[in-house]
This record gives structure tokens, sequence and C-alpha cells, in this order.
């Protein structure tokens, strides 16, 4: 993909023929090709960051019940009965009786432990395991220190707040440069990447594997971008408002849903304490009765009974109410489709359903997200999404090794040059070309400004001084 197609190559009488009509074509494909370094200079860390902690998040099922076997893992007898959930939560309670019971969530399989989230007095979050079959606690971790719940905070925003999100945002904006100049170097630079394969030129291989699996990568890579996107705190804040202001949402509006009681992860984590489906966010909580008058006091064991009556999938996942006058939300199991999304809300008192919400209720923007985050997550088709992100996530990092091994072959050695593709910027040129750029700046603010910054650094600055001319590889300023 970093191979030019230069006409001023071939033979002096075939160059005159050719030049004025590939003049242009041979311009675009050189701006192009500056445009793909620079971009990837930016986009490659990023993409390495998110590659790798994507990768340990997808197996994070595999790889905390193995670091974790003793707390996530329980011996049991064929038949054995498991103890009532309100008893393996009053252990809970005894165990740690300075702290509040956020949620349970019930074991997966026979071998599972019971996780309970709790918040301790101090407003730490820590997840208890419980042995279901004689309640018994085995102990308990903080979920965002262990690997796999790093790694999802690192992906998230490189652990450093607004600035890591924007770094990321940063790198995700460039990574839609990075992909669409890409695809243009791979069909224009086609025939010269086979030329050169054939006379054995040095490098040449390596070109066209990164050629390759770019092309595969770069589908990919836009469709997990643009799914990511509502995560990030500029765009996907700014995309909220738009949408709020226009009568829908990337949420949906359950009033009954528990929001992020206390951390940022989802309930898809063996590890985690966020317990309502993505979609349901920045929702409230319906109250129950007054207590005073009622026959019976509910408890988790009552929700878990009133789940099944409404159908709803195990392992459930159970909140529990924050207040007097709070419910018991009731989260059926809908990894692999959100589609299956729904939570029912019980009245701590009476033990009736408050209301039910799911899926079929979302604004039509929030079904898209939910979808998407799904597909960004590599669960929404099990298996076989998985093991196509795991891919994914190889060949990006492929791809990450591959184009920094290609400049590091041909870069200039004692001349004081980067080594950058020369060319110019080709938007005085190409008016659709600048057209489109200017939409995709406006589309993704944090890509327009650091365009705009980048433009009059490489105009006013750059360009202006001998030195940094000579290094990037820049035309004078004229």
């Amino acid at each position: 993909m970093s191979v030019v197609d230069d006409p001023a190559r071939r033979s002096p009488s075939r160059a005159r023929a050719t030049v004025p009509a590939a003049r242009r074509p041979a311009g675009l494909f050189r701006a192009f090709w500056r445009w793909h370094f620079y971009a990837a200079a930016v986009v490659i860390p990023v993409l390495l960051v998110l590659a790798v902690t994507g990768l340990v998040y997808m197996f994070r099922f595999q790889i905390e019940p193995l670091v974790h076997h003793d707390l996530m893992r329980v011996d049991h007898e064929p038949g054995q009965v498991i103890q009532k959930y309100e008893a393996q939560r009053q252990a809970v309670a005894q165990a740690h009786p300075d702290a509040t019971v956020v949620s349970m969530t019930e074991p997966a399989e026979a071998d599972h432990s019971t996780r309970f989230t709790i918040q301790t007095a101090d407003e730490q979050t820590r997840d208890v395991f419980v042995d279901p079959y004689d309640a018994t606690v085995l102990g308990s971790l903080n979920p965002d220190t262990t690997i796999s719940g790093t790694a999802v905070r690192i992906h998230a925003d490189l652990m450093a707040g607004r600035v890591g999100d924007t770094i990321m945002e940063l790198g995700a904006c460039w990574a839609i440069v990075m992909a669409l100049t890409g695809y243009y170097l791979f069909f224009r630079g086609r025939r010269a990447r086979k030329r050169q394969r054939s006379a054995g030129a040095p490098g040449a291989a390596l070109r066209s594997n990164h050629a390759r699996v770019g092309a595969v990568v770069g589908i990919g890579l836009l469709l997990l971008v643009v799914s990511g996107l509502p995560w990030t705190g500029i765009w996907g804040a700014q995309a909220q408002k738009l949408a709020t202001a226009g009568g829908t949402s990337f949420w949906s509006q359950d009033h009954g849903a528990l929001s992020d009681p206390t951390s940022t992860l989802d309930e898809s984590l063996p590890h985690s304490h966020h317990v309502i489906p993505w979609a349901q966010e920045k929702t409230g909580v319906p109250q129950s009765g007054a207590p005073g008058t009622e026959v019976s006091v509910a408890n988790l064991d009552t929700a878990v009974a009133v789940a099944d009556r409404e159908g709803l999938t195990h392992p459930l996942t159970v909140a529990l109410p924050a207040d007097d006058q709070g419910v018991f939300s009731a989260i059926g199991y809908a990894f692999n489709d959100p589609a299956k999304e729904r939570t029912v809300h019980v009245d701590q008192y009476g033990g009736q359903a408050v209301s039910s919400y799911g899926y079929a209720n979302y604004p039509a923007l929030a079904k898209v997200v939910s979808q998407g985050i799904a597909l960004h997550e590599g669960r929404r088709f099990g298996t076989l999404n998985m093991w196509l992100t795991t891919a994914f996530c190889l060949a990006v990092v492929a791809s990450c090794v591959t184009g920094p091994l290609m400049w590091w072959r041909r870069r200039p050695r004692g001349n004081g040059q980067l080594g950058a593709p020369r060319g110019g910027s080709a938007l005085r040129t190409s008016p659709l070309l600048a057209a489109g750029i200017l939409a995709l700046a406006v589309f993704l603010p944090v890509f327009g400004a650091s365009l705009l910054v980048v433009l009059l650094l490489d105009r006013f600055v750059l360009r202006r001084l001998p030195r940094t001319r000579r290094f990037f590889g820049t035309a004078p300023a004229g």
C-alpha cells in the first residue's frame, strides 16, 4: 500500500505520453499516502491499546475464573440444591456488616459461585463470592483491579479520565481517515505492488501483506469505530443532545432502570456490578409502596420468583432497593441478543411487579446502538462473533506492526529527514475531496479541531522553517 505508481519512473517516451493524464491521480495518490502516513502516527498507538485490551475483555470469562478459581468456582455433588438467595445475602451482610449490598448475580453454571456486589462504608466497590450450596462466603475482590477490569478501564479512557477519553476519541476519528486513505492506496497501487513482487524488490512482500491485511481490517475498523462512538465523551455526548432534541435517544426511557450504581463496567463481566443493559442507562428508579400496611415483605427470592413468572431468562441479575422506597430490579440474561433485554421491577413490600421494560420499548436509535455495542464487544452472534472479532484484533495488531516496519526499511539514513511520503494536500485541486473532508470534520468535531491545528501548524510553522520543512518533507510556503 505504500508503493507509488509514479509516471516519472517509466520510460521517457511513455512518461511524456502519460504525464498530462496521470498527473492528477498521481498527485492524489501521493497526497493520500502522506495522509495515511501521518494518520497512522496518531492511530497506531491507540489501535494497539484498543486491540490488546479488547482481546483481554472478550476472554474475560476464561481469564478471570482461571486467576480467581477459588472465588468463582465451587465443588458440588450431583443433584445438590442451592441455598435461598436471601440466605446467601444475609451471609454477605454478616461478613461485611458496614457495607451495603447493591446487587446479586445468579450462578451461570452448576460449579459457579453466586456474586454479590457491595459498597463499603468508604464508598469502595467489591464483589463478594458465595458458595451457593452452603452459603459460605468465599472472599471478595475489587472488580476494577482485576485483569479484565483493568483492561476495560484502559480501553475506555486509558485510566486518565477526560484526557484519556479525548485521546482515544482522537485516535478513533483519525482511524477513519487512515482506513479510507488506505483503501485508495490499496486499489490505486495494486499494479505497482504486483510489478515489485514480480521483480523481487526488497520489501515487496511486506507491502503486499500489509495491503491485503489492511483491506480486510479496514472494513471491521470502520464498523468498530462507528459502533464505539456513542461511548465517547465528546461525540457521544453531543450526539445524544441532538438525539434528545429530535425526540429520540441513544438510551431507553425506562423510569425503572437502575443506572450504574457503583461502576462503569457492564453486566456481562463475571466480576462486575453494572447491572443493567447498556441501552437502559441514564434513567431513574420506580418506587415501592409506602411501608406499613403491606401483608408481606419481598426479598431476593421473591424477586427471582416474580422474574420467573414474567419469563425472564436466567442467570438473572437482581439490583436491590437503594432505600425504603426502592424496588428490586430483576434483569434477564441477554448477553448474545440485545433484543432479549428485559427488566422487571418488583415492589419490596407487596412483592408484585411494579413495571416491566425491555428492548421492544427502546427508541429506534437505542435499538440500533444496543445492537452495535453487542457486535462491538464480539458477543452478538455468540462464539462465531467472538472468534471473528479475535481474528480482527490480531489483524489490527499485525497491521500496526507491518506499517512501521515498512517505514523503517525505507527511511532515509543520516540526512535528518523523517522519511514521510512527499506530496501536497490535494484539497485545492479536488473540490470534492475538500467537501468530503469538511463534512467529516463537522461530523467528528475532535477530528475537525485536530485537523485545523495540523493545517495551521503546517502552513504557518513547518513550511516556514527550513529545518522542519526538510525533516517533514513539506513544500515551502507559497
